[in-house]
C-alpha cells in the first residue's frame, strides 16, 4: 500500500534536495527529424539551472543545440522528478571559472580538460513534475513557466 501523498511543499523540498545532492540525470533529446536519444549525464545545479557538459558533436550535444530544449529525469520510476527546460549552449570557456570548478568538484569530471571539444548546456527549468506513486499524480506540477507553484 503506497504512503499518503506528500503535500506540494514537501515535494518541492524533496525536489530541491535532489537537485542539490544528486550527481547524474537522464537527458532526453531529439534530432530535428524526431529521432529520440536518451543518455545519463552528470550535472550541477546552481539554484536556477542545471549545468551539463557533453561533446559538441555527440547526438545529445547536437540535439540540444539544434532544438534548444531538453527533458530531464531524476530519481527512480517510483520517485521521479521530470524537468522540461530551455537549453542555452555555451563554449567550454564561456562560463565563469567558478562554475566549471563547481561542476568538477561535484561530479569528479572536468570537461575543460577533455581532448574532445565539449560544450556546456545550461538547462533552465520551465516545467517540473514530481511524483512517487499513482496517488501523487494529482498535484505533481511543482513549476510552470519557470515559476514554482505555491
Amino acid at each position: 500500500m503506497p504512503a499518503a501523498p506528500r503535500p506540494r511543499a514537501q515535494r518541492r523540498h524533496d525536489t530541491e534536495h535532489r537537485l542539490a545532492h544528486d550527481v547524474d540525470v537522464w537527458v532526453a533529446s531529439a534530432s530535428a527529424e524526431g529521432t529520440p536519444y536518451l543518455v545519463p549525464l552528470s550535472f550541477d545545479w546552481d539554484g536556477e539551472a542545471l549545468w551539463l557538459a557533453t561533446p559538441a558533436d555527440s547526438p545529445t550535444g547536437r540535439n540540444l543545440a539544434a532544438t534548444g530544449t531538453a527533458r530531464l529525469a531524476l530519481g527512480s520510476t517510483r520517485d521521479v522528478t521530470m524537468i522540461e527546460g530551455e537549453v542555452q549552449v555555451l563554449g567550454i570557456d564561456e562560463p565563469p571559472r567558478e562554475q566549471g570548478d563547481r561542476f568538477t568538484a561535484r561530479t569528479g569530471f572536468d570537461p575543460r580538460q577533455a581532448t574532445a571539444p565539449y560544450h556546456w548546456f545550461r538547462v533552465v527549468p520551465r516545467h517540473i513534475q514530481t511524483w512517487r506513486e499513482s496517488n501523487e499524480l494529482r498535484g505533481r506540477d511543482l513549476m510552470r513557466e519557470s515559476h514554482w507553484l505555491d
